[in-house]
C-alpha cells in the first residue's frame, strides 16, 4: 500500500505519476483536472473568487475537493442536489480518508425535513396520529430505524415509500420543536448534526439550504445553521441565481396557512390546551384563508400580479379578515404558558406568515417582481428580486474572501460577463477547463434542414416525424426533450403508438422512478421537460441519442422572465443579447450534457430547431457547444448508429 502523506500537495495528488495514480487502479491523468486543482488551490491561499466551467470528464470534484481538504481553512461546499451531497461525502470523502493520515473533518447538512424527530416518533406511538394501514406499516420501519441510525436522515431508509404521508408527521421541522426544552434534545439529530458541523473543516450542504441559511443571517446576524466558514464551493453553480430568487424573495400560500392552523391544533391537543375560543379561531383562519385565495380565480401555471392596489379596493375586507384571523392565533398562542417553547415557534410563524402577506399586497417594493402561481389546489403569491445580483454581492461575495464557482456550463461563447453580471461576481479569477471527451468522434449534431418555424403551427407535426425517425435509428435509447409540458404531451400523443419501444412519460411517475425504469429498460424512450435537462447521468449505450425540440428560450410571458427584460430594457440594454441568448446557452449545453458522460460513450444529438443555422445568433450557441460534427443527413445518423 503507498505510503500515507501528512500534507500532501496538490500537484502530488494530480500529477501523471502522483497519489492518486496510485490510489485509483482506474485513474487516468487530466491535464485539466491538475490545472483546476492548481487554480483552486491558489484561490484559498491568495483569498479570491474563482470561476471554473469545467467539462463533463474533468473530474472536477476531485479537483476542488481535494485542495479544500488540504487549505486547512473552514469551507462549505454547496451542491446542486442532495444525490452530490452524499455522493462527496460517501464516496469521494471515505476514498479519501484511506489515503491521509489524519481523520478527514467532514459531515453533511440537510435541511430539517430530512431528519426525523426522535420526540414525535416517541410521541406517536402514545397518540393517534397514524391514518390508515400504510402509515401503521411505515411506523413500523421508521421506528425499528430510529433505534440503529446514527443520522435520522431519511435517505437511509430504503423500504420507506417517497410518498408517506407520515413522515411529515415526525419529521424535525421547526413547527413543534420545543428546542433544549426537549427531553430528547441532547440525542436530537439535529442537535447532533451542528455539533458536528461546528466541529468539521469541510461542511457539505445544497445550494436550498445554503440560501435558505444566508436570507436568515440578512435578518439576524446570529442566526442559520451553518457555522461560521472562511470559503465557500459551489457546484453547479449555474443554479445560483435562480435558487438565490427563491430564498431573498416572499411566498406565501393557503397550503402555508392550512399547514398553520392544523399544527396550532395539534399542539392544543398534545398539550389539553383546547376551548371554545380556540376552535372559533380555527374554523375563523380556515374560512378567511379559502374565501381570500378563491379570489385568485382558476388556473393553472404562474402568472404576473401588479394589481395589488386595485385588488384592496376591491376584496380589501377579504384580506383584513385573513390578517385579523392570524393575528387572533397570535395572541392565543402567546397564552399558551404551558407550552412556551412550542407555542413561540408557532407565534413567530405566525407573524411570519403575516408579514409576508402584508408585504406581498402593500409594499409595492419595485426591485421585486410579483406573480402568482397556481398548482393544483394551491395557490402561491410569490415576490421574487428582478435583480439578485446586488444582494449576492453584498451578502455574499463581499463577506467571504474566497468562492469558488464551478459548473460544466457557466461560459457563453467563452466568456464568463454574463454569469459575472447575473451573480453580481466583480473581479474574479477565470478558467475554462475543455471537456475531456473526443466529441468529434464520440458524438454527432444533427440538425435537420428543413423545419418549420418552432412557432409555426405545423412545427409540433414536423417534430413528430423527425422524431420517429430519430428513434427507429437509434432503436429507441433517447431522451426527447421539451421546452414545454404542452408541446411534449403533443408531440408524444402524435406518436406513442407509433413507438416500437417502451415509451416513459415525465409526469406518469415521480421522477428518480422513471430515471432508474429508463435504465433498466432496454431501448427506453423517455419523453421530458427542463428537469430532466440536468442532474441525469446514464452513461452507456442505454442512452444513446438526446432530440431536443427547440432552442431552450426561456418563455417570455413568464413574469419573472418578463420583468428582468423589461429592467434590462430600462437599463438600456439588449434584453435578448445580454439575457436571453445567453440563458438559452447555459441550457442548451445542460441539455446536451446528458449524452456523453464517458470515453466509452457514443451518440446522436438532435436539434429541431433550425433557427440555431437560419439566425445571426445561432453562432453564439455553436461557439459554445464542443467541437460536435455537425450534419443535416439522415443517412450519416444511420451510418453513425452503425459504426
Amino acid at each position: 500500500m503507498p505510503t500515507r502523506t501528512r500534507q500532501p500537495t496538490v500537484h502530488s495528488f494530480f500529477s501523471p505519476n502522483g497519489l492518486l495514480s496510485q490510489w485509483h487502479p482506474n485513474y487516468e491523468f487530466r491535464q485539466g483536472q491538475l490545472e483546476m486543482a492548481e487554480a483552486v488551490a491558489r484561490a484559498l491561499a491568495q483569498r479570491k473568487h474563482l470561476l471554473v466551467e469545467a467539462g463533463t470528464g474533468t473530474g472536477k470534484t476531485l479537483a476542488y475537493l481535494v485542495p479544500a481538504i488540504i487549505s486547512g481553512r473552514r469551507i462549505v461546499i454547496s451542491t446542486g442536489t442532495k444525490n452530490l451531497q452524499e455522493q462527496l461525502y460517501f464516496k469521494d470523502i471515505p476514498f479519501l480518508q484511506q489515503h491521509f493520515a489524519l481523520p478527514l473533518r467532514v459531515c453533511y447538512m440537510k435541511g430539517r425535513n430530512n431528519y426525523a424527530c426522535r420526540q414525535k416518533i416517541y410521541d406517536a406511538e402514545r397518540e393517534p396520529i397514524l391514518a390508515g394501514l400504510e402509515e401503521v406499516a411505515d411506523f413500523e420501519i421508521i421506528r425499528e430505524w430510529e433505534t440503529k441510525t446514527e443520522t435520522g436522515d431519511r435517505a437511509e431508509i430504503c423500504g420507506l415509500p417517497e410518498s408517506s404521508s407520515l413522515w411529515n408527521k415526525i419529521d424535525a421541522r421547526r413547527e413543534l420543536c420545543s428546542g433544549q426544552h426537549c427531553p430528547q434534545f441532547n440525542r436530537c439529530f439535529l442537535t447532533l448534526m451542528y455539533r458536528k458541523a461546528a466541529e468539521s473543516d469541510i461542511i457539505i450542504v445544497n445550494h436550498h439550504l445554503f440560501f435558505a441559511d444566508l436570507a436568515v443571517k440578512q435578518n439576524d446576524e446570529f442566526g442559520g445553521i451553518i457555522p461560521p466558514y472562511a470559503a465557500v464551493v459551489f457546484d453547479e453553480a449555474h443554479e445560483i441565481e435562480e435558487v438565490a430568487g427563491q430564498y431573498f424573495g416572499v411566498s406565501i400560500s393557503n397550503y402555508q396557512i392550512e399547514d398553520l392552523r392544523r399544527d396550532i391544533a395539534v399542539l392544543a391537543r398534545r398539550k389539553e390546551l383546547g376551548s371554545e375560543e380556540l376552535d372559533r379561531i380555527l374554523i375563523s383562519i380556515d374560512i378567511c384563508s379559502g374565501q381570500f385565495f378563491d379570489l385568485f380565480g382558476q388556473f393553472e401555471g404562474r402568472t404576473g400580479f401588479n394589481a395589488q392596489e386595485t385588488f384592496l379596493e376591491k376584496h380589501g375586507q377579504a384580506y383584513r379578515n385573513l390578517l385579523r384571523a392570524l393575528d387572533l392565533a397570535a395572541a392565543y398562542l402567546e397564552m399558551m404558558r404551558e407550552a412556551p417553547e412550542e407555542a413561540i415557534a408557532l407565534h413567530r410563524r405566525t407573524r411570519d406568515l403575516k408579514a409576508a402577506l402584508e408585504f406581498w399586497m402593500e409594499s409595492g417594493d419595485p426591485s421585486f417582481v410579483y406573480w402568482v402561481e397556481a398548482r393544483g389546489g394551491g395557490r402561491y403569491l410569490q415576490a421574487t428580486p428582478i435583480d439578485v445580483s446586488p444582494i449576492l454581492r453584498e451578502r455574499l461575495f463581499e463577506r467571504v474572501d474566497t468562492i469558488i464557482l464551478t459548473s460544466a456550463t457557466l461560459a457563453v461563447a467563452g466568456s464568463f460577463q454574463y454569469t459575472q453580471e447575473r451573480l453580481g461576481l466583480q473581479g474574479a479569477r477565470a478558467l475554462i477547463v475543455p471537456g475531456q471527451f473526443n466529441y468529434e468522434t464520440q458524438a454527432l449534431l444533427y440538425i435537420p434542414e428543413q423545419m418549420p418555424d418552432p412557432r409555426d403551427p405545423s412545427f409540433a407535426d414536423a417534430a413528430a416525424s423527425e422524431i420517429l425517425q430519430l428513434l427507429h435509428l437509434s432503436h429507441g435509447r433517447a431522451f426527447v426533450l421539451f421546452t414545454s409540458h404542452q408541446q411534449m404531451r403533443q408531440v408524444y400523443d402524435k406518436i406513442v403508438f407509433d413507438i416500437p419501444y417502451p415509451t416513459l412519460l415525465q409526469g406518469t411517475g415521480p421522477r428518480h422512478a422513471l430515471l432508474e425504469e429508463f435504465r433498466k429498460t432496454p431501448n427506453c424512450v423517455l419523453f421530458a421537460t427542463s428537469s430532466f435537462w440536468q442532474g441525469v447521468d446514464v452513461p452507456g449505450q442505454q442512452l444513446s441519442c438526446v432530440i431536443i425540440d427547440k432552442l431552450p428560450f426561456a418563455a417570455p410571458t413568464d413574469p419573472v422572465v418578463a420583468a428582468r427584460i423589461r429592467r434590462i430594457r430600462e437599463q438600456d440594454g439588449n434584453p435578448f443579447y445580454d439575457y436571453q441568448i445567453p440563458q438559452a446557452v447555459l441550457a442548451l449545453k445542460q441539455g446536451f450534457g446528458r449524452l456523453i458522460r464517458s470515453r466509452s460513450d457514443r451518440g446522436v444529438l438532435a436539434l429541431l430547431d433550425s433557427r440555431i443555422r437560419r439566425q445571426r445568433y445561432g453562432q453564439v450557441f455553436f461557439d459554445s457547444l464542443p467541437n460536435y460534427r455537425v450534419t443535416s443527413n439522415l443517412n450519416e445518423v444511420e451510418n453513425f448508429f452503425h459504426v
